[in-house]
C-alpha cells in the first residue's frame, strides 16, 4: 500500500491540475451517479454517454478552480494572519478559518458556475433550489474542508473530489422520490 500512495503523491505533485482534473471528473461524476441512483431508488444509468462525458467535463474544470482556491486561500489566510487581521493559530482553528474563508468567498461562484454548466447542455435556464446549493456551503462545505485542511497538501484535492461522492449520498437520500 506504501507503494502506491508514494505513486500518488508523486503524480500529485509532479501534474497537479491535471490530477485535479481527473479525480474530480471520476469522483465528481459518481457523485451525481449515486444522487440520481438513490433519488430514483433505480440503479439503472441515468445518463447518456453525452451527458456523462459532459458532467466529467464539469467536473474537470471546475477542479482546476478548486485546485486555485486551495492554494490561494491558504496563502490569502496566512497574509491575513502575518497582518494581524486574523489571530495565530495552527491545526483545527486554522483549517476551520481556511476552509470558511474559502467557501463563502470562492464556494458561491462555485456553486454558481456549477449551476451554469449543468444547465447547458440540457439549453435549460433552471435555477430551482440554488438555495439548497448555496447551504451547503454551510452545512457540508465548511465542516467538510475543515477535515481536508487538517490533512497534508498533496491529499487535499482527493479527499475534495471524495466528498462529492458523500455529498451525493447525502443529497440522494433527502431528494428521495
Amino acid at each position: 500500500m506504501t507503494a502506491l500512495i508514494q505513486a500518488y503523491v508523486t503524480a500529485v505533485k509532479s501534474y497537479p491540475i491535471p490530477m485535479a482534473m481527473i479525480q474530480f471528473a471520476i469522483l465528481g461524476t459518481l457523485g451525481e451517479l449515486v444522487s440520481k441512483w438513490i433519488v430514483n431508488k433505480n440503479f439503472r444509468y441515468p445518463f447518456s454517454l453525452a451527458i456523462t462525458l459532459w458532467k466529467m467535463l464539469e467536473w474537470a474544470i471546475l477542479a482546476v478552480g478548486i485546485k486555485y482556491a486551495f492554494q490561494g486561500f491558504g496563502g490569502f489566510t496566512d497574509r491575513l494572519i502575518e497582518h494581524g487581521y486574523l489571530p495565530p493559530m495552527t491545526g483545527l482553528a486554522y483549517a476551520f478559518t481556511l476552509s470558511a474563508l474559502m467557501n463563502l468567498q470562492f464556494g458561491v461562484t462555485l456553486v454558481l458556475i456549477h449551476r451554469v454548466l449543468d444547465n447547458l447542455p440540457l439549453k435549460v435556464k433552471n435555477w430551482n433550489n440554488l438555495d439548497k446549493g448555496l447551504m451547503s456551503l454551510l452545512w457540508f462545505w465548511i465542516p467538510a474542508h475543515t477535515l481536508t485542511f487538517m490533512l497534508p497538501p498533496d491529499f487535499r484535492i482527493g479527499l475534495a473530489a471524495l466528498w462529492s461522492v458523500f455529498l451525493g449520498l447525502i443529497l440522494g437520500f433527502f431528494n428521495r422520490k
